[in-house]
């Protein structure tokens, strides 16, 4: 397995999405990001999901890791 991995899509994220990155890759879980952005806690969960998808991540470490690397946060 490479040590680079690269989107698989080149989808760009919502706004939305990349917010709930940058709180993943500040430390905060799921029910924190939702209380800070004030949306429901199945919302952040379709956010996060959405994201490692279109990043073509294993997980959502591997988001921020791939999201890092590629300038998008």
């Amino acid at each position: 397995m490479s040590m680079k991995s690269k989107p698989k899509q080149t989808l760009k994220l919502s706004p939305r999405e990349k917010q709930t990155l940058e709180l993943i890759a500040a430390g905060f879980v799921d029910k924190e990001i939702a209380a800070e952005l004030g949306i429901a806690y199945g919302t952040i969960r379709n956010h996060v999901d959405k994201t490692v998808l279109k990043l073509g991540a294993t997980n959502r470490a591997h988001a921020v890791a791939i999201a890092i690397r590629s300038n998008i946060i």
